[in-house]
C-alpha cells in the first residue's frame, strides 16, 4: 500500500496522475481535512499534523509515502526522511521544468501558498537553476479554501483575475501551479491567460515515485484500490471525493 497525503483535496489531482502511471497499487488517501488549510498555520502545527498522517501510515505498513502538499514538503520533508527508512516522495513546484520550456527568457510566475513560498526550500530550487531574475512568486491563499468549499465558478475566477493584476502578464511565458489545490482551477488560468504555458509537479512526483519503487522492488500487480482517510478516520463523506475525482477527470 501507498500512502498519500495532503491537506485536503488538493493531493487527489496527484493521485489521478499516480493512478495512471501505477494502476495496479493500492492507495490510502489522507486528507487532513480537519486542519486544512496549513497556509494560515504555524510551521510547528504542519510538523505536528504532518507527524500525525505518518504515524496512522506507519501503523497501515504503507511501502512509501508521498507528500502531495506543497507546504508541507517545504516544512518537514527533509526532517521525515532523516528520521524514517521507508521511501518518502514529496512534491515541489515544477519550476525546472518551466525553466527548461522557456526558450526565449521571459518571466515564470510561481503561484503557490505564502509558506511555500518564502521557504528556504522554495528559495534553493529557484538558486539552483539560476533563475532569480525569472521567477516571480504570486500567494494565492483563498484559492485552497475555494477548492475545498467545491468553488469553481465566477466568483474563483475573479480571485485569479484580481491577484493577477499586479503583473503585466504578457511579460510571462508560463505559470507554475506550486500547490495541488490550484490544479483544479487550470482551466480557469487558460481562460484569462491563454498563452501562458500552465505547470504542476504532478506527473514528474509520479513518475519519480514509479522509478524510486522500481529500483527498491516495490512495485505491485496487485489488484487497484483506494480508500480515503480525513484526519485519521475513514471518510464519512465518499460522495464528496467521488466529485472531486470527476472533476479532475475533466482536466485531462
Amino acid at each position: 500500500m501507498i500512502g498519500v497525503f495532503d491537506s485536503g483535496i488538493g493531493g487527489l489531482t496527484l493521485l489521478h496522475e499516480i493512478i495512471q502511471q501505477l494502476p495496479n497499487e493500492q492507495f490510502c488517501y489522507y486528507a487532513d481535512t480537519e486542519n486544512v488549510p496549513y497556509s494560515t498555520k504555524s510551521e510547528e502545527q504542519i510538523k505536528s499534523y504532518v507527524e500525525d498522517a505518518v504515524n496512522y501510515f506507519l501503523q497501515r505498513n504503507v511501502k512509501a509515502i508521498v507528500l502531495a502538499c506543497n507546504t508541507a514538503t517545504n516544512v518537514c520533508v527533509e526532517d521525515l526522511r532523516n528520521r524514517y527508512t521507508l521511501p518518502i516522495i514529496a512534491i515541489q513546484p515544477a519550476v525546472k521544468v518551466a525553466v527548461d520550456n522557456d526558450k526565449f527568457g521571459r518571466k515564470i510566475l510561481v503561484c503557490a501558498t505564502p509558506i511555500t513560498l518564502r521557504s528556504a526550500r522554495f528559495q534553493r530550487l529557484v538558486d539552483l537553476l539560476n533563475a532569480n531574475n525569472l521567477v516571480e512568486r504570486l500567494a494565492l491563499p483563498e484559492l485552497v479554501k475555494l477548492a475545498e468549499s467545491e468553488v469553481f465558478d465566477e466568483k474563483a475566477k475573479q480571485y485569479i483575475q484580481d491577484s493577477l493584476q499586479q503583473f503585466d502578464i504578457k511579460q510571462f511565458s508560463s505559470v507554475v501551479l506550486g500547490c495541488t489545490h490550484f490544479t483544479y482551477y487550470e482551466p480557469t488560468f487558460r481562460e484569462i491567460a491563454p498563452h501562458l504555458s500552465i505547470f504542476d509537479g504532478n506527473e514528474g512526483t509520479a513518475r519519480h515515485l514509479k522509478n524510486i519503487l522500481s529500483k527498491l522492488n516495490l512495485l505491485s500487480n496487485e489488484n487497484f484500490s483506494v480508500e480515503y482517510i480525513e484526519s485519521g478516520k475513514p471518510t464519512q463523506n465518499l460522495s464528496r471525493f467521488e466529485r472531486y475525482i470527476e472533476r479532475i477527470k475533466l482536466l485531462y
